[in-house]
C-alpha cells in the first residue's frame, strides 16, 4: 500500500523520559535541564549532556548557546514511534497491528466510533 517507512526513529524509554522533561518545559536553559533531569530521572550531570548531544545529533532536540528546545513535538514523536513499531513487528500491516490490538483489548462503542472517524478522516486524506 506503500506506507512511508520511518528509517532510524527510535527513542530509547530513558531518552522519552528525558524528552519528555525539556517538551513540558521548554524552551528552558540546559542548566535547568540537567537539574531537572537529576531530580526526575536520578541523571548525573555528564549523564544529562551526554544525552542532550545525542538527541541534538539526531535532530530531536536543539541546544542553541545553552538554550534547549524541541525540534519535533510530542506528538509528531508519537507518531513515528507508532510508524515504526507498525512497521517492524508488523511488516507495515495496519490491519494486522489494528486486529492484533482489538483482539486482546475489546473497545468501547464510543471508542469504536472515534477510530472510525479517525479512519475517515485519513481515507479522505486529511
Amino acid at each position: 500500500m506503500g506506507r512511508r517507512k520511518i528509517e532510524g526513529f527510535h527513542l530509547a524509554e530513558g531518552e522519552y523520559r528525558f524528552a519528555e522533561i525539556v517538551w513540558q518545559n521548554e524552551p528552558m536553559k540546559s542548566g535547568q535541564l540537567a537539574a531537572l533531569a537529576e531530580s526526575s530521572l536520578g541523571w548525573k550531570k555528564s549523564t544529562t549532556y551526554t544525552v542532550l548531544r545525542k538527541l541534538c545529533n539526531r535532530g530531536i532536540l536543539q541546544n542553541e548557546n545553552g538554550l534547549v528546545t524541541a525540534r519535533i513535538t510530542r506528538e509528531a514523536a508519537r507518531r513515528m514511534k507508532s510508524a515504526a513499531v507498525v512497521e517492524h513487528a508488523f511488516d507495515g500491516s495496519l490491519p494486522q497491528f489494528v486486529a492484533a490490538f482489538v483482539g486482546s483489548n475489546p473497545i468501547s462503542p464510543k471508542e469504536a466510533a472515534e477510530i472510525r472517524a479517525i479512519l475517515e478522516e485519513a481515507e479522505r486524506g486529511l
